[in-house]
């Protein structure tokens, strides 16, 4: 049996003992599954990507997940930066132990299994130090920072002057919410790629005119409707629960898979 850790909020620790991992889909196509690491003896290696989850926010912090596999079962192993050209590739589950011990730096590899983790293959949950590992990538400490939306952390120190020294050409800084309120209300249903740019721009913010955009939750265009789980899913102004709530029926499945992975990130 190959032995792998699986990374997920405290939060979600009950749920895995009683129903095991849920299979979800996050950055391998239509595939639904559950991302892990092989348990090396190197206890850093194994949890090397505590500190990267951490910086997409969880419940209470994260835990480890100890799962037992046969070692037939297949799964696909790679870097990370290998999933999107899809060039991670189907192995044994013993196979992509194996692969990834015998790296002389398996930093940024990761095992994907493409199917939900049974309750009795949990081997055991257990807390882990939220300092391993490293963050946006390997040996990324000493390089230049990257300020895109998707790298910058929230509320981290010096962030605000890192952005306002290194300005992203895309991801800000934002036009002013009048504008953006202005693209909202121009027409109906108006311009879907500006209303979605609108959206864009403010799923940087922490708060924003919630009344003004819940209109959009009935637009015909599904893509509006998922970017507004995006926009509004981060949010701390009241009533975003309700509206997600509405969106978690939509009849477009982006959609409503949009509003289980907003709402439950680290999987």
């Amino acid at each position: 049996m190959a032995m792998f850790v699986h990374l997920t909020s405290a939060a979600n620790a009950p749920g895995v003992r009683r129903s095991g991992i849920r299979a979800a889909s996050h950055g391998q196509g239509s595939a639904r599954g559950v991302y892990c690491f092989p348990v090396l003896p190197s206890y850093t290696l194994t949890h090397q990507w505590l500190r990267e989850l951490a910086r997409f926010g969880s419940r209470g912090g994260l835990v480890a997940v100890h799962v037992r596999l046969d070692d037939a079962q297949e799964v696909l192993v790679g870097r990370y930066a290998e999933r999107a050209r899809m060039a991670q590739v189907v192995v044994s589950a013993a196979e992509a132990v194996r692969r990834i011990a015998a790296l002389e730096d398996p930093r940024g590899w990761e095992v994907f299994v493409p199917r939900a983790i049974r309750p009795r293959e949990v081997h055991r949950v257990r807390t882990a130090p939220q300092v391993t590992g490293w963050r946006y990538l390997p040996d990324a400490h000493g390089a230049r920072p990257c300020t895109c939306f998707g790298c910058r952390v929230r509320g981290g120190y010096g962030a605000r002057r890192l952005r306002e020294r290194l300005p992203h050409p895309l991801d800000g800084p934002p036009p002013p919410v009048r504008v953006l309120l202005a693209q909202v209300a121009a027409g109906d249903p108006g311009d879907a790629a500006a209303l979605r740019e609108a959206l864009h721009w403010f799923s940087m913010r922490r708060r924003g005119p919630l009344d003004r955009l819940a209109g959009l939750a009935t637009h015909p265009d599904p893509g509006v409707r998922e970017d507004l789980v995006w926009a509004v899913a981060g949010w701390s102004t009241p009533g975003v629960t309700e509206l997600l709530d509405g969106l978690a029926d939509d009849p477009d499945a982006d959609v409503r898979e949009a509003v289980e992975a907003a709402r439950d990130p680290i999987s």
